[in-house]
C-alpha cells in the first residue's frame, strides 16, 4: 500500500548552475575573453600564484594550487553541462589549475614566472603524452586532467633546468 500522502510536496526541479560554480570554472570570467580564453586562465594562475608565493611562501602557494585543482574537479563538469559540448572554452579553472601547479616549488623570479607561463601554455598545446589520452576521462576530470598532466611535465622541466643550470631565469 504505498500511496501518495495528498499533502506530499512535488519534487523540486533540479537547481540552476549555480553562479559560484560558474564563476569559479571561468576563472572569474576570464573565460570570456574574445580571444585565447585559456591564455587568461593562465594569467589569473600566475597572478594567483605570485600573490600567495610572495608574501606566504612556495608551501601556502603549493596548497592554493591544491585548492584550485579541487576546485576545478568540482566546478568544471558543472560548467561543461551547463555551456554543453566537451571542455568548452569558456571553462578556464583547468588554466588556472595548471599554472599554479607549473610554477609550485620554484622560484619567484621574473623568469622563473615568464619561463613557467610559457612552457605550461606549450605544452598544455601540444599536451605530450598521456596528456591527450587523459581528456578522455569524463566530464570535469578530463578537463582537469590533461592541463595537470602538462603543468606537471612544465615544473619538471623547470625544476631540472635550473638545477642544472644555477643562476639561470633569476633562480639561485
Amino acid at each position: 500500500m504505498c500511496s501518495a500522502r495528498p499533502d506530499a510536496r512535488p519534487p523540486r526541479p533540479a537547481e540552476p548552475t549555480p553562479r559560484l560554480r560558474l564563476a569559479i570554472a571561468t576563472g572569474l570570467g576570464a573565460g570570456y575573453a574574445p580571444v585565447a580564453p585559456g591564455t587568461f586562465g593562465s594569467a589569473l594562475g600566475l597572478l594567483l600564484h605570485v600573490a600567495v608565493a610572495l608574501p606566504l611562501g612556495s608551501a601556502a602557494a603549493a596548497v592554493a594550487a591544491a585548492v584550485a585543482i579541487a576546485a576545478g574537479f568540482s566546478c568544471a563538469g558543472t560548467a561543461e553541462r551547463h555551456f554543453g559540448g566537451r571542455d568548452p572554452g569558456r571553462v578556464v579553472i583547468d588554466e588556472v589549475a595548471g599554472q599554479m601547479l607549473a610554477l609550485a616549488f620554484l622560484p619567484v623570479t621574473p623568469g622563473v614566472l615568464a619561463a613557467g607561463f610559457v612552457l605550461f601554455r606549450i605544452l598544455d598545446v601540444l599536451k605530450p603524452f598521456p596528456a591527450r589520452r587523459l581528456e578522455d576521462l569524463p566530464g570535469g576530470s578530463g578537463i582537469m586532467a590533461d592541463d595537470l598532466a602538462a603543468a606537471a611535465y612544465a615544473n619538471l622541466l623547470l625544476q631540472i633546468s635550473i638545477r642544472v643550470f644555477p643562476g639561470w631565469l633569476g633562480a639561485s
